[in-house]
């Protein structure tokens, strides 16, 4: 399924009051060996849920679906799954000061918004949850801002990720994007080298029987 446009989301947060999270502690490496995208929602945090009183077995932060976390967040490996985990529990958004440069990526690929904040905005945010879990924020991609109450905290986000994930285009859509050009090109190439076919008709098509396969 093709993603959809993620400009604005607001939701209840839940504080991770923790650094360095690396992505076997989002999702430990057995998990990682079945096959799809979905379903791993009972993986996340598969260790630390043990715990009777980590924050996400809590009932007052049952349903929250932005989690704040401390520096480096999803550091480590460069599994894609710790992004499926997030996204199958229900988060749509982890604020945090830093990420790891790859879980960054991963998570503008799969809608999940990554806003960076300064440390002391993040205790702030920390202090207010913990107060009230009811408390809502929003994160606006258009206006690079995360909003509760009367609070307004400008946040930063990469351009192209910003940009991927107010446009709703996952990887392959964006290359479909250029089928123009790798169709011009694969013509100008000599008819013995192996073909990449663009067009969206192509993709996940049988083969032309000069070596080619689906672009992406």
């Amino acid at each position: 399924m093709s993603p959809v446009p993620v400009v604005r989301h607001a939701g209840t947060a839940a504080p991770l009051r923790r650094r360095d999270v690396d992505t076997d502690q989002i999702i430990p490496a057995e998990f990682c060996k079945r096959l799809g995208r979905t379903g791993y929602e009972d993986t996340l945090f598969h260790r630390w849920r043990q715990e009777a009183d980590f924050v996400l077995n809590r009932p007052a932060h049952a349903g929250a679906s932005i989690l704040v976390a401390g520096p480096d967040f999803g550091i480590g490996s460069s599994r894609e799954h710790a992004v499926w985990a997030l996204r199958d529990f229900g988060f749509r958004a982890v604020v945090a000061p830093s990420f790891g440069d790859i879980f960054r990526a991963n998570a503008a690929k799969n809608q999940l918004v990554t806003p960076r904040v300064p440390k002391e905005e993040v205790e702030r945010l920390w202090a207010l949850i913990e107060a009230d879990p009811t408390t809502e924020v929003t994160v606006d991609l258009a206006e690079r801002a995360l909003f509760t109450g009367d609070l307004r905290i400008p946040f930063e986000i990469g351009e192209h990720s910003r940009w991927q994930l107010m446009s709703g285009l996952d990887d392959i859509d964006i290359t479909l994007r250029r089928g123009a050009g790798i169709d011009a090109h694969e013509e100008r190439r000599p008819g013995w080298l192996p073909r990449v076919a663009a067009s969206r008709a192509a993709v996940g098509g049988p083969g032309d029987g000069t070596g080619g396969s689906k672009a992406g």
